[in-house]
Formats: C-alpha cells, structure tokens, sequence
C-alpha cells in the first residue's frame, strides 16, 4: 500500500533551505520516492496553510522509512531543520 511523506514549511531562510531543497530528489531516487506536490501555490480552505507544502510518494511506510532513516537523507535534514520550521507526516494511503 502507497505511503506519503507530507511536510508543511515555514522556511525561515530561503538561501539556507535551498541547499537542502536541491539535494533532495538524488536521495528520493535512491529509495522509489517521488514528488506529488512540490512547493506549489497554497490556498487555504480551512485554518491557516503552511508557506511551503510538499508530499512524497513510496511504495510502502517501509520505504518510506527506509528514505527518512537513510544516511543520505539524514546528511542533509539538518539543513531542513536549520532553515525552516513545520512537521513532516507520514500516512499510509488507501
């Protein structure tokens, strides 16, 4: 069964986030994630939106487990975390 990764951003600096930004998808790759929504236009319907969304797609909640805990991942999250602030969900999907 699919699973997504949904992360919801206020990035609090742009020049710092945009290195993690661009080395993401080699370590999506690596792992069978793919992009759904990609920092697009956000309108809220209901309560407040976050700045920035994106939403990943895997396999299973293994592999998207296995992307997250991976070591080319965890090289860069903390860039993630330096330069925004937000929650990333994981879901499993229908």
């Amino acid at each position: 069964m699919a699973a997504y990764v949904i992360a919801e951003l206020e990035v609090t600096n742009p020049e710092g986030y945009e290195a993690y930004r661009t080395q993401v998808p080699a370590t999506l790759e690596q792992y069978g994630g793919t992009y759904i929504v990609r920092g697009g236009a956000i309108e809220a319907i209901e309560g407040e939106s976050a700045g920035r969304m994106v939403i990943l797609q895997f396999e299973d909640v293994a592999a998207a487990k296995r992307w997250y805990n991976s070591p080319e991942y965890q090289a860069i999250v903390g860039a993630r975390q330096a330069n925004s602030t937000g929650r990333l969900t994981l879901v499993e999907g229908v």
